[in-house]
């Protein structure tokens, strides 16, 4: 099940946060848990809303005001899409350092351990040794070289 799927209604998602509806729908209207609605309007929490609920009810027991619950889950979004971002980002970046050309060289010690050298830089053979160097080559699809 996907935390953002909407699939609890009120009555479901007031059970399992241990509220009343009502509670719900005072912080629906106020902004502080938006659950997503039906084409009839009816309202749809998700995984990720019941948490908020428990932690707006958290946070309401150790006497913290409905307008600075509402701050604490709007820092809390914020810092969720911002991981979310950063995750997307690193992916990204790590796309483009794995498919850019010439990016990557790697060695092969005596021992058969593959070694990521920097770019430019070759691999100290040691005596008798070989070295085997593999540069990567521009690819029209965005796979990893198959092994043979």
């Amino acid at each position: 099940m996907e935390e953002m799927e909407h699939l609890f209604s009120i009555s479901a998602a007031a059970q399992l946060a241990g509220m009343h509806p009502q509670t719900l729908r005072q912080y629906d209207r106020i902004g502080l848990v938006q659950p997503q609605r039906t084409a009839g309007r009816s309202r749809r929490y998700s995984l990720r809303d019941i948490v908020q609920l428990r932690e707006v009810q958290r946070l309401s027991n150790a006497g913290v005001s409905l307008e600075g619950i509402r701050r604490v889950i709007d820092l809390e979004n914020q810092v969720h899409a911002l991981q979310s971002r950063v995750t997307e980002l690193e992916a990204a970046l790590d796309d483009a350092l794995i498919y850019r050309p010439g990016a990557r060289t790697f060695a092969a010690g005596t021992a058969g351990e593959i070694i990521t050298l920097d770019q430019g830089r070759r691999r100290v053979q040691a005596a008798g040794g070989e070295l085997v160097v593999w540069h990567p080559v521009r690819r029209s699809s965005r796979q990893l070289p198959a092994d043979d």
